[in-house]
């Protein structure tokens, strides 16, 4: 644990994503933050923020309330559902229920556009930190196995099985379907598996992710031509389909 702190104490290769139309804003956090070490990227409108927080890799989101295209708000319920990114809401207002609606739909933090720069330092090195400690005990506490129709996962042992029998599964494969299984019978981008799966064979797997599907559904006996288990969702990404009508755990 002392060591994901130590980490985090400084900001060399800290990813930060800024959400905000005002550009000389964006102009002025990035001539501030980038010279510490952090990597800056910008988005100027909502659906362009929300896109980016979803498939980007990012260590925090400072993200404004007041955003064309879709407001700060609606961004974060978004990012909400899909990811855990810590996210800083930022504002011009400083309305104290524009800070309750934010916090209660997941914000970790929460600051008015009169921020110093050292402020915004501290906030974002605050919850960069409290993220990465539960990322850190969250990997050290047990992984329930995942029940999803047919198919068993066992995390901890990396052990799959289909209707009992047992899988032989390369680890990206393992990956694919346990990243599949945890969200049965919901739509899964190719963007999404990507980004959990990226920490193994992430450039094979960047190039061949119909490949590793095609095997996955060889394995399971799952006719490619009209697939049951693994369907193929068309312009949207792979969904794993609840053979057996239970939900998944």
């Amino acid at each position: 644990m002392d060591s994901v702190i130590d980490c985090f104490r400084g900001s060399v290769g800290t990813r930060l994503l800024l959400v905000d139309d005002n550009a000389k804003l964006c102009r002025m956090v990035k001539e501030y933050l980038e010279p510490l070490g952090y990597q800056v990227s910008v988005a100027y409108t909502g659906p362009d923020g929300l896109e980016k927080a979803l498939h980007g890799d990012f260590h925090a989101v400072i993200l404004d309330v007041m955003l064309p295209g879709m407001d700060g708000l609606t961004v974060l319920k978004q990012i909400r559902a899909q990811s855990a990114v810590p996210v800083v809401m930022l504002t011009g207002r400083g309305e104290t229920a524009d800070r309750i609606a934010g916090l209660e739909l997941g914000a970790d933090d929460y600051i008015p556009k009169t921020f110093s720069p050292r402020e915004l330092v501290a906030r974002l090195r605050a919850v960069i930190r409290r993220s990465m400690i539960t990322a850190a005990q969250t990997r050290q506490a047990p992984q329930p196995a995942i029940v999803a129709g047919d198919i068993t996962i066992e995390p901890e042992k990396r052990m799959a099985a289909y209707r009992s029998q047992p899988l032989a599964l390369t680890p990206t494969e393992f990956d694919l379907l346990a990243s599949l299984a945890r969200d049965c019978g919901r739509i899964k981008t190719r963007e999404q598996l990507l980004l959990e799966v990226a920490d193994r064979d992430f450039e094979s797997f960047d190039r061949s992710i119909d490949v590793h599907i095609s095997s996955l559904r060889k394995k399971l006996g799952d006719d490619p031509r009209k697939p049951q288990i693994i369907v193929t969702i068309r312009s949207a990404g792979y969904m794993l389909q609840n053979t057996r009508g239970e939900a998944s755990t």
